[in-house]
């Protein structure tokens, strides 16, 4: 995520912090990267002055040239305006006092509105709401389809037919919801290849008909500088609440992300990461701020876990590792786990100042084969060579290749990494052990 724009940032400032005195000139000197930086970003011209004049102001003042650390002081003058330039605070949905909560998708075709209405119903889903779909895309082919399917895999139900009118799908899905209390209702509307008057008088006529409490903009990151001409476009037309941003997993340079609160006046509520259904994260400006200065996102990478880690597992694993009877088994779920996680690019990416993973696909997608082929490797085993390594002789490790679809080498290094770990957790467990020693002694040890 916004990738070549990360280690831009990051080596200007760098450069800042290595500095024993700042001056003026100094300060002048890298703005005028960090100026350039944002433009190749694709961030709106206007956004970007308004940007660099603020910081400029706050970072030759006395305050920060006086300090004792001055290049880490011009530093968080950057990183906090570029909070405020991304909103400032976190944007959420309320929910209305009395169900159902309706919230209107509208964008342009191709933008991944009809993804975007299932990820946000599995968003609503997993805190416990019971969210409804309303498929009024009649025009684009299959589109009713596809909803239905998705809400099919989700367990949510699904109204409309290709062969009714936009608006009586939603006006039906509306009345469909407060009947069996399900809240929030998601309309997936019909878009175009490009806006137009007719378009736009349609959705003006869902929202005379239902008056959705929310009204969101679904843009594609990677259409840069067009996504927040789109968003002001929408905003004029029909009036929007906030944005999803999609697809930034991808190539996106970041002026989309950058520049459309600032142009529009209206926050992002949630970016798309992927394509699966649990691919839908809420935007937090402070986080995204941070990932692009280098900072990392443990909040965000610690949220991932907690949703993915089951707790009894963990605790269970714990227990193994205290008995030292951690297996091969364990270490297959255990990549699962990581696996669940998300792509190792997007984790690395949450690390405080993980440079190793800037700019590195390929390392990470070749990182991503090797948990594949451990993976593969581990299910060709027997389950008593699982639980039993030491038994795994020459003959074995050349069976275990030719049922996975690997080589013996690979087989070999997946038992050295193992035997490593294995190692590491007898460490940790002695470790343990000698802290016990202390543990009435010090106070900040658990009892």
């Amino acid at each position: 995520m916004l990738d070549s724009l990360t280690n831009r940032l990051t080596g200007i400032l760098d450069r800042l912090r290595g500095f024993g005195r700042l001056t003026e000139e100094n300060i002048q000197e890298a703005l005028r990267e960090v100026r350039v930086a944002l433009l190749e970003a694709d961030v709106n011209f206007k956004v970007v002055k308004g940007f660099i004049d603020r910081v400029r102001v706050k970072a030759i003042g006395q305050d920060v040239l006086q300090s004792l650390t001055p290049g880490q002081q011009v530093v968080k003058v950057v990183r906090d305006e570029l909070v405020e330039l991304l909103g400032g605070s976190a944007h959420r949905l309320a929910m209305a006092p009395h169900p159902p909560t309706v919230v209107m998708l509208v964008g342009l075709q191709g933008s991944g509105k009809t993804t975007s209405a299932a990820k946000l119903a599995r968003h609503f889903q997993k805190q416990g709401q019971h969210p409804l779909l309303a498929a009024a895309d009649v025009y684009r082919p299959a589109a009713v389809d596809q909803l239905q399917t998705l809400g099919a895999q989700l367990g949510i139900p699904v109204v409309g037919e290709a062969t009714q009118r936009p608006a009586d799908i939603c006006a039906a899905a509306r009345d469909e919801a407060a009947r069996r209390g399900l809240s929030p209702l998601i309309l997936d509307t019909a878009g175009r290849l490009h806006i137009d008057e007719e378009m736009l008088e349609e959705l003006r006529v869902i929202k005379r008909a239902v008056g959705p409490h929310h009204v969101l903009l679904v843009v594609d990151a990677m259409t840069g500088q067009d996504a927040v001409t789109v968003a002001e476009k929408f905003n004029a037309a029909i009036g929007i609440d906030a944005v999803i941003l999609t697809k930034m997993d991808g190539d996106a340079r970041g002026g989309a992300a950058l520049s459309v609160r600032q142009v529009t006046g209206r926050p992002i509520a949630f970016v798309g990461v992927g394509e699966k259904t649990e691919a839908l994260e809420p935007f937090h400006p402070d986080r995204l701020a941070q990932r692009i200065l280098g900072m990392g996102d443990v909040l965000s990478l610690v949220e991932k876990a907690q949703a993915t880690v089951d707790a009894g597992q963990a605790e269970a694993l714990a227990q193994k590792i205290r008995d030292d009877t951690f297996t091969l088994e364990d270490f297959a779920a255990q990549l699962k786990q990581l696996r669940s996680m998300g792509p190792l690019g997007q984790l690395m990416d949450m690390v405080p100042f993980f440079k190793g993973a800037k700019g590195l696909p390929k390392e990470m997608s070749g990182e991503e084969q090797e948990l594949d082929r451990y993976g593969a490797i581990i299910a060709s085993m027997t389950p008593h060579e699982r639980r039993e390594p030491s038994v795994i002789n020459g003959s074995r490790r050349a069976r275990i290749a030719r049922g996975s679809g690997t080589s013996v080498s690979d087989v070999n290094r997946l038992l050295k990494q193992y035997a490593q770990l294995r190692k590491m957790m007898k460490g940790l467990k002695n470790m343990e052990g000698r802290m016990g020693k202390f543990k009435g002694a010090l106070p900040f040890l658990p009892r």
